[in-house]
């Protein structure tokens, strides 16, 4: 349209006008006109043979005209000029771009090792769409089986097997997941949690490298106690111990006594090394990942008819007032006399039995009355503390598995029972176990010597515990201090601590010298970050493996409707089962409010459960603040995945690319 001298003002095909700089004008013409120019330089720049055309080229620089002069001949006009730049922009695997409009050959072993990879590519991109193809056929290829679930949780975007699945859900217009389960590629719900867990967090296998116990060298002096556990009848990794003597004297001792691994398992050792690779044991219904081999825990565990070392907490109390008068820890061998065990105790050991209320028809009858009376009192002065009572509204919950002695597969008939916490029991030890964490951090404290804390600034909600390596309040529990260090067969936090506490008791005030762990030693602030994301994880699993049994119940119970309670968000609890999801027509209830909803439906591999509401029961009750902090929307949200079908060039194209830094193609 106008022609200056650094631009000029063009109009393009479609009426736009834009201004050009004249330096980037690589051809002028008069005709014909540009739509129909282009038309022809694209159908004559196919024609050209890229292998020739580098044959006869110049081998200096030169420019698409001198190209097009030399293929097509010496009077070449504007349409095959533009073929010849077309083609040339189309193949930087033969013509390197040297300036605007300017090439140059590329070398010999360049062309064809780009010529290589192109056929590859090609391979790859014909690959992709087979195993695609398969797929919306309803197949799985072998190598999607295999790379199931890094395809869908951990994928590699540029890999063929990604690629193929991303196209194959293309085609179908179906979601990854469902795409795979009709193709075959997962067979069992349970397996598919099972074996992606194991993915992400076992890699390497579950197995144990061959490893012996230590031998502990110390001689321990034996502890005149007759001392008792209370677990689980599936627990095999029995940390702690408990022991009164002086009943009736005036002044009751209380013993605390802990597994003590510590005592034989060094830092940096190979049993050290597995545990804290490990750093938890992994629990699910019918099944667990222990931290160390069976052969090691069973050489430390607390076991009844045997002596076994231990690290002890005695506390002195006044048996009127339950006054503390004095504290001391030590290194020894503690006689276990029995293994209580909850699931066969709960309901024999009721408030009423330890209160004197009911007959105690049971071991250790007098021992568990004080240490109930003595878990109430601690309980009590813990409140205080926190500001306001401790409340248990919602109950544990038992899962056991008919028949089951070996690693689940998800078929099995399961049964899930009610297991209310604070009862006599759980209280009990799990007042001893804070009595123990918080003096030993403490102690720890006083030594000098740095050790893994967990606290929590305030009750208010969103405030969340922490770990760290300086004592700080712990208000959740009411304490100053607040340490893990009574469960080393089991959590890696828990030996590491215990290392710390026996330096700390072996060596006093200089403690700080020999502990494994010096002060700011970084390999601590190490041990907290990977136990943190170890153990999230462990939970997460352990719920959502919870959850699929809990949905396997409702499926085998034929149950059609739940009582729950409102949450948020049209989020219901049940009442009944360890379970939180979404209820049509609850959106607008308020917090509290008891339904009952009716299941239309459930999924067991994304662990979907449908459900309308069919009733409303009664009216809202009052949330206390710690369930308001609960994170409800976690526990129903659907399965996450890692693929996006809205990935681009999913198949693979087998065009060669310019680099970033180069221009773009010509346009008339």
């Amino acid at each position: 349209m106008s022609d200056a001298e650094a631009s000029m003002q063009i109009e393009l095909d479609s009426g736009k006008r834009v201004k050009v700089k004249s330096a980037n004008v690589l051809l002028r013409f008069d005709k014909p006109l540009p739509a129909e120019l282009m038309a022809r330089a694209h159908a004559l720049s196919a024609e050209i043979d890229l292998d020739l055309a580098w044959e006869f080229a110049p081998e200096g620089e030169f420019g698409f005209a001198d190209l097009a002069r030399d293929y097509f001949d010496a009077k070449a006009g504007p349409e095959h000029q533009a073929a010849a730049l077309l083609r040339l922009f189309d193949a930087p695997h033969y013509f390197r771009r040297a300036g605007k409009g300017r090439f140059k050959k590329a070398p010999e072993d360049i062309v064809k090792a780009a010529l290589l990879a192109i056929q590859r590519k090609q391979q790859v991109a014909a690959q992709i769409d087979a195993w695609a193809a398969e797929l919306v056929a309803g197949q799985c290829p072998a190598p999607v089986q295999e790379q199931l679930f890094r395809i869908l949780f951990k994928p590699d975007k540029n890999g063929p097997e990604y690629k193929a699945v991303v196209e194959a859900a293309r085609r179908a217009q179906r979601q990854p997941l469902d795409l795979l389960k009709g193709a075959g590629a997962i067979s069992s719900p349970y397996q598919f949690h099972w074996r992606r867990f194991l993915f992400e967090q076992f890699p390497k296998g579950t197995g144990f490298p061959p490893l012996a116990a230590p031998a502990i060298k110390d001689e321990l002096p034996l502890a005149p106690v007759q001392a008792f556990s209370i677990d689980d009848s599936q627990t095999t990794e029995i940390d702690d111990a408990l022991s009164v003597n002086g009943l009736g004297t005036g002044t009751v001792i209380f013993g605390v006594h802990i597994a003590a691994p510590g005592l034989a398992v060094l830092p940096d050792s190979p049993i050290d090394k597995v545990a804290r690779e490990r750093l938890s044991t992994v629990y699910m219904p019918g099944w667990k990942l222990t931290m160390l081999p069976d052969e090691v825990v069973q050489a430390y565990t607390l076991i009844e008819g045997r002596d076994c070392p231990a690290v002890s907490l005695y506390v002195s109390f006044d048996e009127a007032t339950l006054e503390v008068r004095g504290t001391e820890t030590r290194l020894e061998r503690v006689p276990i006399a029995a293994n209580l065990r909850h699931d066969q105790l709960d309901e024999v050991v009721t408030e009423a039995a330890l209160t004197g209320e009911a007959v105690a028809e049971y071991l250790f009858a007098q021992e568990l009355a004080f240490t109930f009376r003595l878990a109430r009192h601690l309980k009590a002065k813990r409140e205080v503390v926190r500001g306001k009572p401790e409340n248990f509204n919602r109950p544990d919950y038992n899962f056991r598995l008919d028949g089951n002695t070996a690693e689940p597969d998800g078929s099995e008939t399961v049964r899930i029972t009610e297991r209310r916490r604070g009862a006599p029991l759980d209280l009990i030890v799990s007042e001893a176990m804070i009595l123990a964490n918080s003096h030993w951090g403490g102690m720890l404290a006083d030594c000098g010597v740095p050790g893994i804390y967990r606290s929590q600034a305030s009750l208010a909600p969103g405030i969340k515990v922490r770990m760290g390596v300086k004592p700080a309040p712990h208000a959740g529990m009411g304490v100053p201090q607040y340490t893990w260090a009574t469960s080393p067969l089991r959590r890696y936090v828990d030996l590491v601590n215990q290392w710390q506490i026996i330096a700390s008791t072996r060596h006093g005030r200089t403690a700080a010298l020999a502990a494994p762990f010096k002060p700011k030693d970084a390999t601590l602030f190490s041990v907290i970050s990977s136990f943190d994301a170890a153990y999230s994880a462990y939970n997460d699993f352990q719920h959502a493996i919870e959850r699929f049994w809990a949905l396997r119940w409702l499926e085998q119970n034929a149950v059609t409707e739940l009582n729950a309670t409102v949450l948020k968000e049209g989020l219901v609890r049940a009442d009944n089962l360890p379970l939180v999801f979404k209820a049509l027509g609850c959106d607008n209830l308020p917090r509290g409010t008891h339904v009952r909803v009716r299941l239309t439906g459930s999924d067991a591999l994304t662990l979907d459960l449908h459900a309308t509401l069919a009733a409303r029961l009664d009216e809202a009750l009052p949330a206390t603040a710690e369930e308001e902090s609960d994170d409800e929307a976690e526990a129903a949200a659907p399965l996450a995945l890692a693929i996006d079908v809205g990935d681009a060039d999913a198949s693979g194209s087998a065009v060669t690319e310019a680099p970033a830094d180069e221009p773009a193609a010509p346009t008339a």
